[in-house]
């Protein structure tokens, strides 16, 4: 076994009395609980009452003396067993000794005297003095471990330079073997040392280097035997040299995090939140300010300024290649609107100095209140700074959602070059690869720079660092591979440095979705799809094989990570109806319509790839392909079913995003429902704002009535209780029909709002059927007759309703069905001609349209009226369901109860989302005692002892 020859060399104070482990703290706490203690006896000073000796002080003296006595001990034994700071354990354990036997005499001096201020404050101070002793002497005591620490690292290091130094492959296998038993010792000490660090970034870091040196080991190994095997190949050095560095800086990471060293500069880098989210958090912060107090000349440039430096921010994210161009002018309109926004605000303050526009309503609250103007200003200036939020995260999120994807591919293509001996095309595919690795690298940098995600945005920066260093090495390994195509070596190489790039790039990706929100991933994941989409149909009618396969990849892809975040995202959750739902729109979208969209793809690749091109149908092609579309926008409908309105804001701009996607694949799919549906939509979306709001009026009245409704059957179990699931699924179709009216919700066309009142209707009926079952078990006349009253009311307001829909339908009719139904489909070779009438049947449609909006109101209006009235009486059907249910007959005992139709259970409270645990190793649990007494840290105490100064 190698000894450590040269002196080490520990970057710490021994005069410092920081306490840096937890052990320390726990070891020091008892002490420091027990002199506070009898400090604080008769803490408040002379009493009335007859002097006399305390028991109790001359109690805890003695346990003073014999934790003192404990502690000599303890340091006796660690000086004796210490090589390196003998002398000062030594010191410091007759210190302890000196201010022990000083302690003794003043807190026996005071227990025989507790009132007297002298001796009160003699104690103190030799209190303190022995603190500061004990406190040194435990600090020593830690500093030894860590000399043993250090001490197992300098053996490591010098197994590392042996390894380095082997002349022969047989020389490393053995060096390397003594190596890897050194590893284990050192990963044992280090370990026990995280766990007894206090400063969470110290644990950090430990962790990290820990880390580090496991990954690296394999690497060290066959790098080095590839360097031995080829040293004519300048890549094997190469590779060598970076781990064998990689190895040194863990070991110093090590070495750093046990002495509790300050972090590096590269490491500090990587702290605190994104750039453009911090400033985007201080503007919203300085908007806000006293109208008293504004002065113009002092604030407007200020926030300007900073406006100013957040749009140049937002200008290069929209500048990026990756930014789609609708993305583009949506962050530039967003922009110019904050840009407004900040205008008027500052206007508004400048109003209220000078014409002091303020409510004075201090009779009331006490106090004085911004006015309604500013006050609307400020909530307008928040709202756009949050809608460019908006816009930013979606633009890095399709960065995200292009560049991890098939993150694998530009470096199987490059180790199948290197595999053939090619240099000259790996030397090609290296530049391809290097380019995806930036890439990697920059779309990680920007989606820290708008997160507030601190320990993410950490993880991502060092996980993109790590990508950035391996890039380089693995172009090695490929290049070494090249030279010597048939060499074993090179090829363990080769897998070895593969495989931590994949690591990487998982963890790299792993990262990223922790610090972005699923919600936007989903909105624009379903976009891409939908462009996707187009374009496979498109590639299909004009016969562009290469197009075709490489966009049906695409889309593969992007479901294979749907589904992959999704389903880590529902371990977030206990089990119950909202995960279930989501992982059957999963499920389905997985193992059914992926499988049925790739036999398609196969099926319309193997048709076009003859000469010549064999019929196919093209309208299964199509059909496959809506069904993945449709897949995927179901899963987003499942995941946001548990969302609040004001977190189903953000998506806002979606929603018509989404329709006028709908629209463009549709003219290019030729499909004549979905052109329909997108009218019958685009008509509510379209209409004027006086129509809009008056319809809104009427939305929110029904929102009312569906809150009422949300109240009552919260409060039940809807297992075993058919009439509650009946009563939600009702409530889940009218707020899909009342969307509809507004241009929005998952509903298509109007056949569909007809498909919506039949299903209402025949979930009246059940739950009429049951409903009176109910009510032929109640004994009570009065709650019966209530009850069937209730129903009748639902079977009058679901025909009502039914009616309004097709009255809805016939005006949807008038302004797009009627006239698309006259539009048959045509061959592939009449494409040109089909467009074309299309696009008159579009201009046609305008004008019929301005001739029917007064029916869209009317119809609109009616139809969430209706559902309005059968929402209540499904309220108060559940209500008189449920008091019907517990009247029986008890004059004639038990025997005369019927067993009931539903069960009326309540529910049980609501699940949260659980946290993601650490593992254990990496974090220390917190158990708090349950006892009310005020907890006294340590330190604390130590320094108000050196604090204290009066006596």
């Amino acid at each position: 076994m190698t000894t450590a020859t040269s002196p080490i060399l520990l970057k710490w104070d021994p005069k410092s009395l920081e306490i840096r482990t937890l052990t320390v703290e726990r070891l020091l706490e008892p002490l420091v609980t027990q002199v506070t203690t009898l400090v604080n006896t008769s803490n408040k000073g002379p009493s009335g009452k007859k002097k006399g000796r305390s028991k109790k002080a001359h109690v805890l003296a003695v346990s003073v003396e014999q934790a003192t006595h404990n502690f000599l001990e303890k340091g006796e034994q660690i000086a004796k067993d210490s090589q390196d700071l003998k002398e000062e354990l030594i010191a410091a354990v007759e210190d302890v000794r000196k201010q022990g036997e000083t302690m003794r005499v003043a807190s026996s001096e005071f227990a025989d005297d507790p009132c007297s201020s002298v001796k009160r404050g003699t104690m103190v101070r030799a209190a303190r003095a022995l603190l500061s002793a004990v406190t040194r002497l435990l600090i020593l005591a830690d500093m030894a471990d860590v000399m043993r620490l250090l001490a197992h690292l300098k053996i490591v290091e010098e197994a590392l330079e042996a390894v380095k130094n082997a002349t022969n492959e047989q020389d490393l296998a053995n060096r390397f073997k003594e190596f890897g038993r050194e590893m284990v010792k050192l990963n044992y000490v280090a370990a026990r040392r995280q766990q007894e660090l206090k400063d969470p970034q110290c644990r950090d870091e430990m962790a990290a280097a820990r880390g580090a040196l496991k990954k690296n080991a394999t690497m060290l190994y066959t790098a080095s035997q590839a360097f031995l095997r080829h040293p004519d190949v300048a890549a094997t050095r190469a590779n060598r040299d970076y781990v064998f560095k990689q190895v040194q800086e863990a070991l110093s990471g090590v070495s750093g995090a046990a002495q509790a060293a300050s972090p590096t500069d590269e490491k500090q880098g990587h702290a605190g939140i994104g750039e453009l989210a911090a400033a985007l958090n201080e503007f919203d912060n300085k908007i806000i300010l006293d109208p008293l107090t504004f002065s113009e000349a002092r604030f407007r440039p200020s926030l300007e300024e900073r406006l100013e430096s957040i749009i140049s921010g937002a200008a290069l994210m929209a500048d990026s290649s990756c930014t789609r161009d609708d993305r583009r002018e949506r962050i530039v309109a967003e922009c110019n609107a904050v840009r407004q926004a900040l205008q008027d605000l500052l206007s508004e303050y400048m109003n209220n100095v000078t014409f002091g526009s303020w409510r004075d309503v201090s009779s009331s609250t006490g106090r004085k209140e911004k006015g309604d103007p500013l006050n609307s200003a400020i909530d307008k200036m928040t709202k756009k700074t949050r809608d460019l939020r908006r816009q930013l995260r979606k633009a890095v999120m399709d960065h995200i959602s292009d560049s991890f994807l098939e993150t694998n591919v530009p470096l199987l293509v490059l180790i199948e070059a290197a595999k053939s001996g090619n240099e000259k095309e790996v030397k090609e595919y290296a530049q391809v690869f290097r380019e995806h690795a930036n890439k990697l690298v920059e779309v990680a940098n920007l989606a820290c720079s708008i997160s507030n995600n601190e320990e993410g945005v950490k993880l991502v920066r060092m996980a993109a660092t790590q990508i950035d260093s391996l890039c380089p090495q693995v172009i090695n390994a490929a290049l070494t591979l090249a030279a010597r195509p048939q060499s074993k070596v090179a090829q363990d190489n080769m897998d070895v440095f593969k495989d931590q790039w994949e690591k990487q790039v998982r963890i790299l990706t792993e990262a990223v979705d922790d610090i972005t929100s699923v919600d936007d991933f989903l909105s624009v994941s379903e976009n891409h799809i939908l462009e996707d989409v187009n374009k496979c149909v498109i590639a299909l009618q004009e016969g562009d094989v290469d197009t075709l396969d490489r966009t049906a990849g695409a889309i593969r892809g992007r479901a294979a990570r749907i589904v992959h975040i999704i389903n880590a995202e529902m371990e977030n959750y206990e089990p119950g109806v909202y995960t279930e739902r989501v992982l059957e729109s999963i499920k389905l979208l997985s193992e059914t319509v992926m499988p049925r969209f790739a036999e398609q793809v196969e099926v319309a690749i193997e048709a076009l790839s003859t000469s010549p091109p064999q019929p196919f149908e093209e309208n299964e092609f199509i059909d496959a392909s809506r069904l993945v579309y449709d897949g995927v926008r179901d899963i987003r409908k499942a995941v946001l079913m548990i969302r609040t309105p004001e977190e189903l804001e953000d998506d806002s701009d979606f929603e018509q995003e989404d329709y006028d996607a709908r629209s463009r694949t549709s003219v290019q799919t030729e499909d004549d429902q979905l052109i329909a549906g997108q009218s019958a939509r685009a008509i509510m979306a379209q209409l004027p704002q006086e129509e809009k709001a008056k319809i809104a009026e009427q939305v929110e009245s029904f929102r009312q009535e569906k809150c009422k409704l949300d109240a009552e059957v919260a409060k039940w179990d809807d297992n075993g209780n058919d009439i509650i699931v009946l009563a939600k699924q009702m409530c889940m179709i009218m707020m899909e029909m009342t969307d509809f009216t507004r241009g929005k919700g998952p509903l298509k066309n109007s056949s569909d709002v007809i498909n919506a009142a039949k299903k209402i209707a025949e979930a009246g009926s059940r739950m009429d059927k049951l409903a009176r079952a109910v009510a032929d078990q109640c004994p009570d006349s009065a709650c019966k007759q209530d009850l069937l009253a209730y129903l009748q009311r639902i079977a009058l307001y679901c025909h009502q309703l039914n009616i309004c829909s097709k009255v809805k339908a016939e005006v949807q009719n008038l302004g797009g069905e009627l006239i698309v139904s006259g539009v048959s489909p045509t061959p592939a070779s009449h494409n040109a001609a089909c467009h074309s009438a299309i696009h008159c049947i579009c201009h046609l449609c305008v004008t019929v349209l301005s001739n029917v909006a007064f029916l869209q109101l009317d119809s609109a209006t009616s139809l969430i009226q209706a559902a309005k009235n059968l929402m209540n009486a499904v309220v108060l059907t559940v209500k008189a369901s449920y008091v019907a249910s517990t009247k029986y007959q008890k004059v004639y005992g038990t025997a005369a109860v019927n067993s009931p139709v539903v069960s009326w259970r309540m529910k049980a409270p609501e699940k949260k989302p659980l946290v993601k645990r650490e593992k254990p190793e990496e974090c220390q649990t917190r158990v708090r005692r349950g006892s009310q007494k005020k907890h006294i840290s340590p330190v604390q105490a130590l320094s108000e002892f050196k604090a204290m100064d009066s006596f």
